[in-house]
C-alpha cells in the first residue's frame, strides 16, 4: 500500500468526488423535509421518514468497508465502490423529485442513502490508504473543502432557479413538487456522477503489497458467516481511542440531525409565517436553503485555514473550538425573529461542521490498522447513524408534545448536544 507524500493537487484529485458526494447530499438536506410535507406530511412525522437515512448507513457501511478492504481489482480496492454508488445515487436523484407519495419518497430515500454510501464509505479509507499519517489531516480537510463547495451550490440552486430564473416557488393544489426542486436534482445527478468518475480516472491505487498471500486470505476468510463474526469482532475490540471518540461523535450527529430535520420548517412556518403548499412557505423552505449554502460556504472557506491549522495544533484541539462554536450558532437560531440574521448563525455552525468532516477522521486514521482502514471506517459510521435513529423515533414525540410543534427549539437542543460533544473530547486519547 503506498503512502508516500503527495502534492496538494493529487490530495485535490483523490478527493474530488467528494464534491459530488455532497452535492448529493446537500440537495437532500436542504428538501427532503420540505418534499415530505409537499406530499402531506406533518412535523411530527418528519423524523420518522427520514429514518431511512442511518439505518441505510448503519447496514451499509461497516459491510461496504469489509468488502472494499478484501477488494483487488483494475480498478483498484475503494474506486470501484465510488464508481457503483455514484451510478446508483445519480440515478435515485433523478427519481426523487418525481415522487407521488410519501410513501415512494420514503423509499427512494433508503435507495438513494444505501447509494450514498457505497461510495462515501471507502473515500474515508482512501486517505488512510494512500497518505502517511502526518498527511491525513490534510487529506481529510481536503475532502472537507471539497464538500463544503459542493454543499454551497446544492444547497441554493432551488433559490437561485426561483429568484434568479423566475420558477414557480410554490406547490400546485395536488402537492406537487416545485420545478425549482426537480431541475436542481437532475443537475445534483449529474454533477454526483461526474465527480466521482473524475478521482477513479485520476487517482490510482496501489496492490497489496504480496497479492498472492492477500488473495489467500480473503478465499480463507469468505463467506457471510465470516463477514458478520468480523464485524461484530471489531466491534467487540475497537481500539481505545476509537471507544473514546466515539462519545463525541454520537453527541455532534444527533445535534447535526437536530438542524437537519428541523431548520427548513422552523424558517418556513416561524418566520415566513407558511404553511406546506402555500408560497411562503416554499419561499421559507428557500431561504433556509440559502442558509444552509451559507453554513457550507463558511466550511469551505474554514477547510483553508483547517489545512493550516493541521500544521500547529492538534486535531483534538481544534476539533473541540469548533464544536463550541457550532453549539452557539445552533442555540442561537431560537432567538432570530427574522430571516437575515440566520445567516451570522451559519459562522459558528460552518466552523463546526468543516472541523465535523475532518478532525474525528484524522484522528481515527491513526489508532486502527492499516489492514482494516476500510471496516472501521464503517464501524465508527454507527456512531454517526444511531444518533440520528433515535432522533427520528424520539424528537418527533417531544417536539409535538414537549415543543408545541416549535421547530426552532428542536434546533437549538442540536446547540446543547454540541456542548456536549466538545466536553467529552476532553477524554479521548489522542495520538496526532
Amino acid at each position: 500500500m503506498n503512502t508516500s507524500r503527495l502534492s496538494f493537487w493529487q490530495i485535490w484529485n483523490m478527493s474530488f468526488g467528494f464534491l459530488g458526494i455532497q452535492f448529493g447530499w446537500g440537495l437532500q438536506m436542504a428538501n427532503m423535509s420540505a418534499i415530505y410535507q409537499f406530499l402531506g406530511a406533518e412535523e411530527s412525522e418528519i423524523p420518522l421518514l427520514w429514518l431511512a437515512a442511518p439505518i441505510t448507513g448503519l447496514v451499509v457501511q461497516p459491510i461496504i468497508g469489509y468488502y472494499s478492504d478484501r477488494t483487488w481489482t483494475r480498478l483498484g480496492r475503494r474506486r470501484p465502490y465510488f464508481l457503483v454508488g455514484a451510478i446508483l445515487a445519480s440515478l435515485a436523484l433523478i427519481a426523487m423529485p418525481n415522487s407521488s407519495t410519501l410513501w415512494m419518497a420514503a423509499g427512494l430515500l433508503w435507495i438513494l442513502d444505501a447509494s450514498v454510501n457505497i461510495s462515501m464509505e471507502p473515500f474515508r479509507a482512501f486517505v488512510g490508504d494512500k497518505l502517511p499519517e502526518d498527511q491525513r489531516k490534510t487529506g481529510f480537510a481536503m475532502q472537507s473543502l471539497l464538500i463544503g463547495l459542493g454543499a454551497v451550490a446544492a444547497s441554493s440552486l432551488p433559490w437561485v432557479f426561483t429568484n434568479v430564473f423566475g420558477m414557480e416557488s410554490g406547490s400546485g393544489a395536488d402537492g406537487a413538487i416545485p420545478d425549482s426542486v426537480k431541475i436542481s436534482f437532475y443537475i445534483g445527478s449529474a454533477i454526483f456522477f461526474f465527480a466521482v468518475l473524475y478521482t477513479v480516472l485520476t487517482s490510482t491505487e496501489s496492490p497489496p503489497e504480496d497479492l498472492e498471500a492477500f488473495e489467500k486470505e480473503k478465499a480463507e476468510s469468505a463467506g457471510v458467516g465470516h463477514m458478520f463474526a468480523e464485524i461484530f469482532g471489531g466491534i467487540k475490540n475497537m481500539p481505545t481511542a476509537m471507544r473514546q471518540l466515539a462519545v463525541s461523535q454520537f453527541f455532534t450527529w444527533f445535534g447535526l440531525f437536530c438542524l437537519w430535520l428541523y431548520f427548513s420548517p422552523a424558517v418556513a412556518t416561524q418566520i415566513f409565517g407558511g404553511t406546506a403548499g402555500e408560497p411562503e412557505y416554499q419561499k421559507g423552505v428557500e431561504w433556509a436553503g440559502v442558509c444552509l449554502s451559507a453554513y457550507n460556504f463558511v466550511a469551505f472557506l474554514f477547510s483553508f485555514a483547517l489545512i493550516a491549522l493541521t500544521k500547529r495544533y492538534s486535531a483534538k484541539a481544534i476539533h473541540t473550538v469548533c464544536l463550541l462554536c457550532g453549539a452557539l450558532g445552533l442555540v442561537s437560531i431560537a432567538f432570530i425573529p427574522t430571516p437575515q440574521p440566520l445567516i451570522a448563525a451559519m459562522v459558528g455552525i460552518g466552523i463546526a461542521w468543516a472541523s465535523i468532516l475532518s478532525m474525528p477522521y484524522a484522528m481515527l486514521s491513526n489508532v486502527i490498522p492499516a489492514k482494516k482502514m476500510g471496516f472501521y471506517m464503517g464501524v465508527f459510521n454507527f456512531f454517526i447513524v444511531l444518533p440520528q435513529i433515535v432522533a427520528s423515533l424520539g424528537l418527533g414525540p417531544v417536539v409535538k408534545h414537549l415543543l408545541g410543534n416549535n421547530a426552532a427549539i428542536a434546533v437549538a437542543m442540536g446547540g446543547v448536544s454540541f456542548l456536549v460533544a466538545a466536553f467529552s473530547l476532553r477524554f479521548v486519547e489522542e495520538n496526532n
